[in-house]
């Protein structure tokens, strides 16, 4: 695997970072999130749970 960092662009720090352990095996994610976008997360949210509702999927805990 190759080093791929674009060298135009300053170094950035993860928006956030997450840790999963699972046995003796820890994960470590790295999220970034765009910065130039408008939308907020809960407006994606609301996208998602729009999609939904029109292609008819339910939750699978209700009968």
């Amino acid at each position: 695997m190759t080093d791929t960092t674009k060298k135009d662009r300053p170094a950035r720090r993860p928006d956030c970072i997450t840790e999963v352990r699972r046995g003796n095996t820890v994960l470590v994610v790295s999220g970034y999130f765009k910065q130039d976008t408008t939308a907020t997360a809960a407006d994606k949210m609301m996208k998602v749970l729009e999609a939904e509702s029109v292609a008819g999927h339910k939750p699978p805990f209700t009968a």
